[in-house]
């Protein structure tokens, strides 16, 4: 699948170029596409020195939150509503624990980190699993859940927002936080739906009713607001979140006599390692989307949308947005580099930037999801979960344009 995508951007790029030359007349078009493919190669190693230092610090942090039992706290608190959602996975598996911890990395924003974790769970579940290729319900539940993307904190959003100069990196956390919402509902009802799940269990009401009561309470707060003070809102909230976290992994660890700096340094040297594999793929997929976007290409096929849009009577600013949107389901390095193309092109604080940002880290990517987790185990029939996935990822599109509009429209 990424090799027919990657390829495909480069022959798209050549064909649109060659028709500027052949029928515009513009002859400079080749030079601007070699210029773009070294310029991107540039951003990348950029890009990656920062992403290093975000991996590499956040995975310390979360080693710290291992080893002082916030990971089987948690865990634990979470049992007695795992055992109703997914009733063939006994108490006290280590498919628990593991699932756990994924949604941990997951909600931190740690996307490539929480990936080796997701595949631990997988296999867990699958040795629960009587059939070795038709996928479990709870196979099923653990995979949408991962694919909706439930981002609390979405710290690799805001290094990408901070590499390209923002000066206020967390603006966007309120309305990921918001969009992250729609798609984990959305996911989670879907699976339901189809899976018959008793979600009016007074066990399962206990858990998931709090939740939703305090998120409808703080929107309806929200909504009092103005634009200028929900971005205010967003960016204390980010900051304050950001590091009452890190102190409260410190605090609870030095209260479990955890050595904190070599528990860190131990966690570290893993976000080197995830880090340091990620520098081929995020350079292959800059390089591809500068060439389509120096092509004309790209703003052809947005220029095409607009149109259509403008016909329908609505704004046309999200437009700019739906390549990272429309990639991301296929693949994380692809989105990652239309976001980060999208804010060098239209500015990092522009409400396309800002819309893709909330895309970014409100979706996932999965058709990759879909094709790793289940592949890792040897899965063939995937059942409901594609359908499901789906859906979660658009209702997480469809939100995170909403809440722009709501937040900086």
């Amino acid at each position: 699948m990424l090799n027919g995508l990657w390829l495909g951007f480069f022959i798209v790029a050549a064909v649109s170029a060659l028709a500027q030359w052949l029928v515009g007349g513009n002859a400079g078009i080749f030079a601007a596409m070699v210029e773009s493919i070294f310029a991107m190669a540039k951003l990348s190693v950029e890009v990656m020195v920062l992403l290093f230092g975000t991996l590499t610090l956040w995975l310390g942090f979360l080693r710290i939150a291992e080893k002082a039992g916030i990971v089987e706290w948690l865990a634990r608190a979470l049992g007695p509503l795992f055992l109703r959602l997914m009733p063939e996975v006994p108490p006290g598996h280590p498919a628990i624990g593991l699932i756990t911890l994924n949604f941990a990395a997951n909600g931190l924003g740690l996307d490539n980190a929480a990936t080796p974790i997701g595949l631990k769970a997988m296999k867990a579940l699958q040795e629960l699993n009587p059939s070795a290729t038709v996928a479990s319900n709870a196979q099923i539940l653990f995979l949408v859940l991962n694919a909706s993307s439930l981002t609390l904190l979405p710290v690799t959003i805001f290094m990408y927002r901070a590499q390209q100069g923002a000066p206020d990196p967390t603006l966007v956390f309120l309305p990921i936080l918001l969009a992250t919402s729609c798609s984990t509902i959305v996911g989670f009802l879907s699976v339901a739906v189809m899976q018959r799940l008793r979600i009016w269990d007074p066990v399962v009401l206990a858990y998931l009713l709090p939740g939703a009561l305090i998120l409808g309470g703080f929107m309806a707060l929200l909504a009092t607001m103005s634009a200028t003070a929900l971005a205010g809102l967003s960016s204390i909230l980010g900051n304050l979140t950001l590091f009452g976290l890190i102190m409260l992994f410190l605090v609870i660890g030095a209260l479990r006599k955890v050595k904190v700096y070599e528990a860190f340094v131990e966690g570290a040297k893993e976000g080197f390692d995830v880090a340091k594999n990620l520098l081929p793929y995020l350079v292959a997929m800059l390089c591809a989307i500068g060439v389509l976007r120096a092509s004309g290409a790209l703003d052809f096929g947005l220029d095409g949308i607009r149109h259509l849009v403008q016909w329908a009577g609505w704004d046309t600013r999200f437009v700019d947005a739906l390549p990272t949107a429309m990639v991301k389901p296929f693949s994380g390095s692809a989105a990652r580099a239309m976001l980060i193309e999208t804010m060098k092109t239209s500015g990092v604080d522009s409400f396309p930037a800002l819309v893709a940002a909330t895309i970014q880290g409100s979706t996932e990517t999965t058709f990759y999801v879909l094709a790793v987790y289940f592949g890792a185990v040897g899965i063939q029939r995937a059942r409901h979960a594609v359908g499901c996935a789906l859906l979660a990822e658009l209702a997480g599109v469809l939100g995170a344009i909403g809440v722009c509009y709501w937040f900086f429209g």
